[in-house]
């Protein structure tokens, strides 16, 4: 397929998938519960950590974990005690159990108390075109509070060459604004020319039919050369091509 054709190939897919109805069958609708900006972004963080393995049970588990927090998730981060975190004690999720669950909320607050949020937390600062060193940096402030080994395998390091798939996804719903109502677009101070899809088996295997995507593995080498080939499609909206590469692997099994 020539670079036009592609092109053309996948801004269809684009309108076809990029779409409110896109959001009832994904873990997308869990943050759009909500209005409040900071409700929005910690209920995506939370949903976008659990995306993996069967979206149904993904929902599921997400909901349980807003109905937890009161279905008030900001409110529970800034003002929990610790004596608050036992109620979550009955939540799991595959290997994400109630430790983590409640590392994340301990976590969560100390980013909002002494990094002014995840916006802030997440931002690039050494001028680069991407989220390799910010993802890193984040997790590192992420686990500054007391916490136990565990947790630190549900935050990925795209520095160690994780794809990092799930926190590309929540970046994805925060910076980018489709005007189609899908992803939320309130990160006003990150720019969606530097996302990264978020690399799965689905939008790799597609991206590999494709020939936009060579590399065997799904890790942040394949993740940047994807990257690459996407922002020559479109250099200030690359990861609208998500949509594409995911709808054609679920839903057309391409």
């Amino acid at each position: 397929m020539k670079k036009t054709e592609l092109k053309d190939f996948l801004n269809e897919k684009v309108v076809l998938y990029n779409n409110p109805k896109f959001i009832e069958s994904d873990p997308i609708q869990i943050p759009h519960l909500f209005s409040k900006k900071e409700d929005i972004e910690i209920a995506a963080f939370l949903t976008a950590t659990i995306s993996w393995g069967n979206r149904t049970m993904i929902i599921k588990n997400a909901l349980k974990m807003m109905e937890l927090l009161d279905n008030s998730p900001f409110d529970f981060v800034k003002n929990h005690q610790e004596s608050d975190l036992k109620s979550l004690e009955n939540f799991v999720h595959r290997t994400f159990n109630h430790i983590d669950f409640q590392q994340f909320i301990t976590s969560l607050k100390h980013i909002y108390s002494q990094h002014n949020g995840l916006e802030n937390a997440l931002a690039i600062r050494d001028g680069s075109k991407t989220y390799q060193t910010a993802i890193n940096h984040f997790k590192s402030i992420f686990f500054e509070v007391q916490h136990q080994q565990r947790t630190q395998k549900h935050v990925s390091d795209p520095l160690k060459n994780s794809a990092a798939k799930r926190i590309n996804m929540f970046l994805r719903w925060m910076v980018r604004n489709d005007a189609a109502g899908v992803d939320f677009g309130i990160w006003k101070t990150h720019n969606p020319a530097n996302l990264s899809c978020p690399l799965d088996v689905h939008s790799g295997n597609v991206a590999r039919k494709l020939k936009i995507l060579l590399r065997k593995q799904n890790d942040w080498k394949a993740v940047a050369e994807l990257d690459k080939n996407l922002r020559k499609l479109d250099k200030i909206d690359p990861v609208k091509y998500d949509f594409a590469l995911f709808g054609l692997g679920v839903f057309e099994k391409f």
